[in-house]
C-alpha cells in the first residue's frame, strides 16, 4: 500500500472518530447544565473551561471570545474552523483525505462523509444547532456510526482496514483518558463537593459523554462511585471505548500492519507501548490510584503518542523527493552505460 494512501485512510478514521468524541462531550455538558442551573461565571468557567484545554485549544479560543461560557465553547469547538480541533475541523478534514483516496474506500464510505459534510455546510446544521443541540450532536454521532458501520460491511479486510481501525482505536483511547483526566483534576474545585449532587451528576456525565451508563450499570448495580466508574472505563476488557480495550485493540492492528507476532516488539515505542498493554492485565485500580490517577493517563497519552510517531515513521512518511540530485544520478548512470 501507497504511504499516502495509508496516510489518508489512517487520517480521516482519527478525524472522524475526534468529531464524534467532541460531539459527545459537548452535548453531554450541556445537558449536565440543565441539573444545575444556578451557576455563576466563575463556575461556568470551571465547567466548559476544561474541554477548551484538554484540547490544547485554550490560546485560540481567546482570541475570538471574552469568557468560556456554554454559547461561547460549544460555538468554538463546534463551527470555529479556524479551530482545528471543532467538529466542522475535523469533519472537513476527514473528508478531504477520503476524497484524496476516494477510488481505494467503497463508494458507501464515501457518500456517507460526503453526506456529512453537505449537511454542515448548508444552513440548516446551524439552524438545527440554534434549536436543539442535543439533536445536532446526535446527527453528528449517527454519520460517525453509519460509516463505521459500512466500513465493516463493505471494506476489504486489508492494509487499508488496519490503519482505519488503528486510527480510530488510537483516537478513542486517547480521548477516554482526556475525559476522566478533566474530571478528576479540574472539574471538582473543592473537596467538599465530593460524594455530593454534582459530583455524583458529574460522574453519571462522565459515562453518557462514552455511552457507558446501561454498561456501567450492568456491571455494577450499586451507585455510581467515582473509584468504579474509573475502574470500569480504565480496566474493562469487554467495553469498546475503555482504555484497556482500546489499547489492547491498537495493540492488535499494530501487529498486523507491521507483520509481527504478539510479543515481538522490533523498536523501542513499540517495546514500551507492549508493557503498558501488558501491566493493564495486572494492574489495579487501587495500583493506579497511588501511582496518580493523571501521572497514569499522562503515561498513557504519551505511549500513544510514541506509537503514534513510529507507524507514521515506519508506514506513512514518504519523504520528498529531491529532484535536482535524482537528474544528477540520472546522468551519472547514462554517462556510465556510454563509457
Amino acid at each position: 500500500m501507497l504511504s499516502r494512501v495509508a496516510n489518508s485512510l489512517y487520517w480521516m478514521s482519527r478525524y472522524i472518530e475526534r468529531a464524534e468524541n467532541v460531539a459527545r462531550l459537548l452535548d453531554v455538558n450541556l445537558q449536565l447544565m440543565l441539573d444545575f442551573v444556578d451557576m455563576d461565571d466563575a463556575q461556568l468557567k470551571e465547567h466548559w473551561l476544561p474541554i477548551i484545554r484538554s484540547a490544547g485549544d485554550e490560546e485560540t479560543f481567546f482570541k475570538y471570545y471574552e469568557h468560556a461560557d456554554s454559547r461561547s465553547v460549544t460555538e468554538f469547538m463546534t463551527f470555529r474552523e479556524e479551530n482545528p480541533s471543532s467538529v466542522i475541523s475535523c469533519l472537513f478534514t476527514a473528508r478531504e483525505n477520503a476524497r484524496q483516496i476516494r477510488d481505494q474506500i467503497s463508494f458507501e464510505m464515501f457518500e456517507t462523509i460526503n453526506d456529512c459534510y453537505l449537511f454542515l455546510k448548508s444552513t440548516d446544521a446551524r439552524k438545527i444547532w440554534q434549536d436543539g443541540a442535543h439533536a445536532f450532536y446526535n446527527k453528528i454521532k449517527e454519520y460517525s456510526h453509519l460509516f463505521q458501520g459500512l466500513t465493516d460491511s463493505t471494506f476489504l479486510r486489508g492494509d487499508g482496514y488496519e490503519f482505519i481501525q488503528f486510527g480510530k482505536f488510537l483516537e478513542r483511547t486517547d480521548k477516554t483518558t482526556h475525559i476522566l483526566d478533566i474530571k478528576y483534576h479540574i472539574l471538582l474545585p473543592t473537596l467538599e463537593d465530593v460524594g455530593g449532587a454534582v459530583d455524583a451528576a458529574q460522574w453519571q456525565a462522565v459515562l453518557r459523554s462514552v455511552s457507558a451508563l446501561q454498561a456501567y450499570r450492568r456491571f455494577y448495580v450499586a451507585d455510581i462511585l467515582p473509584w468504579k466508574v474509573a475502574e470500569f472505563l480504565i480496566f474493562s476488557p469487554t467495553f469498546p471505548r475503555s482504555i484497556r480495550f482500546g489499547l489492547e485493540r491498537v495493540n492488535h492492528f499494530l501487529h498486523l500492519i507491521s507483520d509481527t507476532k504478539p510479543g515481538d516488539h522490533r523498536s523501542a515505542e513499540a517495546r514500551a507501548f507492549g508493557r503498558l498493554v501488558s501491566d493493564m492485565q495486572f494492574l489495579t485500580i487501587e495500583d493506579v490510584m497511588n501511582g496518580g490517577l493523571h501521572e497514569f493517563f499522562v503515561r498513557v497519552r504519551t505511549t500513544l503518542d510514541q506509537i503514534d510517531d513510529f507507524l507514521y515513521q515506519s508506514f506513512m512518511y514518504h519523504p520528498p523527493t529531491d529532484l535536482e540530485a535524482e537528474i544528477r544520478l540520472h546522468q551519472q548512470e547514462m554517462q556510465q552505460q556510454q563509457a
